[in-house]
């Protein structure tokens, strides 16, 4: 529930003030994709997690079975076979997430090195989002989820957005 830090403008001598609820044991989690097809936009495919507080032996964020929901999903989405380049996340690499994988033959996964966020566009999607929620305030969890999903909703209609974050990547993702 603590917002991302901004810088901002203020009256000489009074220092602007965001008040937070101190709340820090529930949480909302993200996954997104950024889908390239030839001779299409670019897509953004997302899905948000909340988490409501602690639950003993309970993952907070997402499970591989989450993951696996998102792949479907995206699969139904762009009706065809899916390439997937995954950053090395313990969750994407996990045992547990291999057998998911190995059971969809439409999906080819592709790992980018460790410490390689500069060759992910979707990184690109989580600065954009934190940007936008720079010394928001919210109150509820449920008012934080539906602005977080407001904004990656707004940025799921700008493609030259989407294509922006991919080629800020320095990937060339056409094939020959």
């Amino acid at each position: 529930m603590r917002p991302p830090k901004g810088r901002t403008w203020g009256r000489r001598g009074h220092t602007p003030v965001v008040k937070v609820t101190a709340q820090g044991a529930k949480r909302v989690s993200m996954a997104a994709l950024i889908c390239i097809r030839a001779g299409h936009r670019p897509r953004l495919i997302y899905r948000v997690h909340l988490d409501r507080g602690p639950a003993k032996g309970r993952r907070k964020g997402f499970t591989e079975t989450d993951y696996a929901r998102l792949l479907d999903g995206a699969h139904q989405q762009l009706g065809g076979p899916v390439v997937l380049v995954w950053d090395s996340l313990n969750t994407h690499v996990s045992r547990t997430m291999r057998e998911p994988i190995a059971a969809r033959l439409w999906l080819t996964v592709y790992q980018l090195p460790p410490f390689a966020p500069k060759f992910n566009p979707v990184e690109g999607v989580w600065s954009h989002l934190k940007r936008s929620l720079a010394n928001l305030s919210k109150h509820s969890l449920d008012q934080l989820t539906a602005l977080v999903r407001t904004r990656l909703k707004r940025m799921q209609y700008r493609p030259h957005l989407i294509e922006g974050l991919i080629a800020k990547t320095g990937l060339d993702f056409q094939s020959p």
